[in-house]
């Protein structure tokens, strides 16, 4: 697939002023309905090790098709500063999107999306980035708060609000008794329509299926570096 060159700011000043720009991009509506292959992304690092993403183009209906794998040498990587994750893991995403053999119709990603200090996590800024469909799905909370408990059923959900109430997604979760993950749009989705795609993906334990073959196969290659 085409992937236009990532920009690496040249100070944590250039950082944020591209974030604010980029959040500015998003749009928060549209639906993935019909969207049948996604590149689900997850990333791996260890000290003294590069870092490793992978994206497995996976089909709703016919299950995993391919996995691209993207590696980013230590000292090449963005300092890591919460909130600006993307700018470190972004350059690996986008060279594990480029060796799949076919583009995907919607990303899912590890991460977050608009529940994010500043809009733009990780799902958001490469959905900008790709004007892709994207989500985020993450094993924990960066940014706003449940507006209730969230109760045991497998299912469950309540929204995420931001300090001043906004929806920013929503604390989901996806196995009876599980920890909860956090569902948030990134790019072109709407708010209920990304929890509604989180809830249709195909799930055995705590993570989405595709997702969770991706975080297995991101382990596996960063192992496979010692």
């Amino acid at each position: 697939m085409e992937i236009p060159p990532f920009p690496k700011p040249e100070s944590l000043e250039a950082a944020f002023a591209l974030q604010k720009a980029l959040a500015q991009r998003v749009v928060l509506a549209g639906s993935l309905e019909g969207v049948r292959r996604i590149a689900a992304l997850d990333a791996s690092h260890k000290r003294g090790k590069p870092l490793v993403a992978v994206a497995v183009l996976y089909h709703l209906e016919r299950g995993p098709l391919s996995v691209g794998l993207g590696v980013v040498p230590e000292a090449a990587l963005f300092p890591y500063i919460p909130g600006l994750l993307s700018f470190r893991e972004a350059p690996a995403y986008l060279e594990a999107l480029r060796a799949l053999p076919e583009a995907p119709e919607a990303l899912l990603v590890d991460g977050q999306g608009i529940a994010h200090p500043r809009g733009l996590g990780i799902a958001g800024h490469l959905g900008v980035h790709l004007d892709l469909p994207s989500l985020g799905v993450a094993k924990s909370l960066l940014y706003g708060r449940p507006e209730a408990p969230l109760p045991q059923e497998a299912g469950s959900a309540v929204r995420l609000l931001s300090p001043d109430g906004r929806p920013l997604g929503y604390a989901y979760r996806s196995r009876a008794g599980v920890k909860p993950l956090y569902v948030s749009p990134g790019h072109r989705v709407g708010v209920e329509e990304a929890l509604a795609f989180a809830r249709a993906l195909p799930t055995r334990f705590r993570l989405p299926e595709p997702l969770r073959l991706a975080h297995l196969e991101a382990g596996k290659a960063l192992r496979a570096l010692d």
